[in-house]
């Protein structure tokens, strides 16, 4: 078969295995296998591929089939126009997140300090790190596996010097720096409810690390002692960005309030998705 018979095959087969894929599966998959971009598969829509590639293509469809998310397949994910690295063990950035470096960004002033708490592959870190000239810059995660990947990322980048990564629970190893006083703290911690985790879709809750999904009762658990820790290093007027869920943004609020000032963003999609405090 030529590469157009070929992804008619494999986005057949995915919608009917795995739910939520098809035809952009199929053609990010088999461009990964042949090593081309998307645009490459239709201008050599002709092209057959060789019994190697077959046999590489098949099993890479085998694997989305079973669930596994597309990135963790094909070792990448883009974020902010940006490729990162990503690996099982680490959740995957999603595009929801790039509100958060939009926001920082418009509040953002010259020669601050950003700390990035959870950081995951460092898709926020980087992001910042790459679009704003800040005077330091750290990430923190409790993962070994988490900090790892997100110096990779830094690495790829070119920005091995300008961010100091630390492992340690939310911001403890930042109270380990005298005097330090932060201007921007960004957190995409674990926010979903412990028991909204069976519900989610089979390539999140089987796939992905539960420590980056499970936020306790609520999904908040992890956010409320983010928050009593950051108001001891932020400065006055200094920002904290949380990603939450729907429905969590009011409960923050009440939290919040009257210590801090509060913005609550929503994604495109019309959901609460990222609480913007600033410390009074």
């Amino acid at each position: 078969m030529n590469i157009s018979q070929w992804l008619l095959y494999a986005s057949d087969y995915l919608k009917s295995k795995c739910q939520g894929a098809g035809r952009i599966d199929a053609e990010l998959l088999l461009a990964h296998c042949l090593e081309k971009d998307r645009v490459a598969l239709y201008r050599d829509a002709l092209d057959t591929l060789t019994a190697q590639q077959q046999g590489h293509f098949l099993s890479l469809l085998e694997r989305r089939g079973k669930g596994e998310p597309l990135a963790y397949i094909t070792s990448k994910k883009e974020f902010m126009g940006n490729e990162f690295f990503v690996r099982p063990g680490v959740l995957i950035p999603r595009p929801d997140t790039e509100l958060m470096v939009e926001r920082v960004v418009d509040a953002y002033i010259d020669r601050q300090t950003l700390v990035d708490v959870g950081t995951g592959s460092g898709a926020i870190v980087i992001s910042l790190a790459l679009l704003l000239n800040w005077k330091r810059i750290y990430a923190i995660d409790i993962s070994q596996t988490a900090l790892e990947v997100a110096r990779y990322n830094a690495f790829r980048h070119g920005l091995s010097e300008r961010i100091e990564f630390l492992r340690g629970d939310l911001l403890a190893p930042i109270f380990k720096i005298k005097d330090i006083k932060v201007d921007f703290i960004t957190a995409n911690l674990p926010y979903i409810p412990s028991g909204e985790i069976p519900g989610l879709m089979p390539d999140v809750k089987d796939y992905e690390p539960l420590i980056a999904l499970d936020g306790g009762q609520d999904g908040l658990d992890f956010y409320r002692r983010l928050i009593l820790q950051a108001r001891e290093i932020l400065k006055s007027g200094a920002y904290l960005l949380m990603e939450i869920a729907s429905g969590q943004g009011e409960i923050l609020e009440r939290i919040m309030t009257p210590e801090w000032s509060l913005e609550i963003l929503k994604d495109l999609a019309g959901r609460e998705r990222l609480v913007v405090a600033r410390r009074l």
